[in-house]
């Protein structure tokens, strides 16, 4: 039990800080999006559950050599058996940051979700009134404004996509068809959940850099994959061009904000205008994806990461 907690705790130190750090200044993400997506969520799962693992084998040590001894040796102590091991203050302390910690990860998680869901609605209520169905493409809103804005508003009961009468004024059709491309991935792959957990982990943990790092990698990232589900329907010069105008015109507006008053974890994602350094260099300079095989290896290690502390959690004896 001991071995598996200092196990656990020096697998979280490392998925806190130099894994993380080295992931968010790899190339290679760029190539293949959705495979990075999947390091940074196996990251961020592995990491919380070392973090507990390790607060709670600690603990549970003088119980047991084992998870399951440990927990009979804790019920044997709670029914008074006068020969239950009784675990120090030490130990104690960390079945209670423990316990604590797991409770904190969760009930952030469903506030943040409650507070988002709240934003939505007043959102969609402000929408119906400043807003008009598009005629020539369904679940679309147009906003009477001169700002271009593209945006998207994803709910269960139905989602929506926003354009500014700006917006749709300066595109030309495949300019549009590649605005509305992008913002239809954000929706149907569903970028405003995967925010969500991030943005959870980063609001329970903001001192962790792990979780600084996750969200910023994970905002651009789903970006990245809206982008190529959109080059799916136009070239990437139309897309660029597209991007550049929602951009130049959200610059040019006095106060240098978006009409769109939800954080990314909100919307499906970012608001489109946002358009990084990484986006356009990826555009303007497109490379091949990762070939296939080292896209398996990648996926592959990222379900190694996460099993690693599950199998320490569910079998700790086979670490002993």
């Amino acid at each position: 039990m001991l071995l598996t907690s200092y196990l656990l705790a020096g697998l979280a130190l490392l998925l806190a800080w130099p894994i993380p750090v080295a992931l968010s200044r790899a190339h290679w993400t760029a190539r293949s999006p959705f495979a990075a997506m999947v390091v940074w969520q196996a990251i961020a799962l592995a990491g919380g559950l070392s973090m507990i693992g390790a607060l709670l084998f600690w603990g549970l040590d003088p119980l047991g050599d084992t998870l399951i001894g440990a927990l009979r040796g804790g019920l044997q102590l709670v029914l008074g058996d006068p020969e239950a091991n009784s675990p120090g203050t030490i130990h104690i302390f960390a079945l209670s940051t423990a316990a604590l910690l797991g409770f904190h990860l969760v009930l952030t998680l469903i506030r943040a979700a409650w507070r988002i869901t709240r934003q939505r609605a007043r959102h969609r209520h402000i929408l119906s009134l400043l807003t008009e169905e598009s005629a020539g493409t369904p679940g679309t809103l147009v906003l009477d404004h001169e700002t271009p804005i593209a945006y998207c508003l994803p709910g269960f009961t139905g989602s929506v996509t926003v354009l500014s009468r700006g917006l749709v004024k300066r595109l030309s059709p495949e300019e549009l068809r590649a605005v509305l491309a992008h913002e239809k991935a954000h929706l149907e792959q569903r970028h405003d959940l995967l925010l969500l957990a991030f943005a959870s982990w980063n609001d329970a943990l903001p001192w962790l850099p792990t979780s600084k790092l996750s969200l910023a990698a994970v905002q651009e990232l789903v970006e990245m994959l809206a982008d190529d589900a959109a080059l799916r329907e136009v070239t990437a010069p139309v897309l660029l061009r597209a991007l550049l105008t929602v951009a130049t015109g959200a610059l040019g507006e006095p106060s240098g904000k978006s009409l769109a008053p939800l954080p990314a974890a909100a919307t499906g994602g970012a608001p489109t205008e946002e358009l990084s350094s990484h986006r356009l260099r990826r555009l303007l300079t497109p490379k091949p994806p990762l070939p296939a095989a080292l896209r398996a290896t990648i996926l592959a290690a990222a379900l190694l990461l996460l099993a690693l502390p599950t199998t320490m959690l569910v079998a700790p004896g086979l670490f002993s």
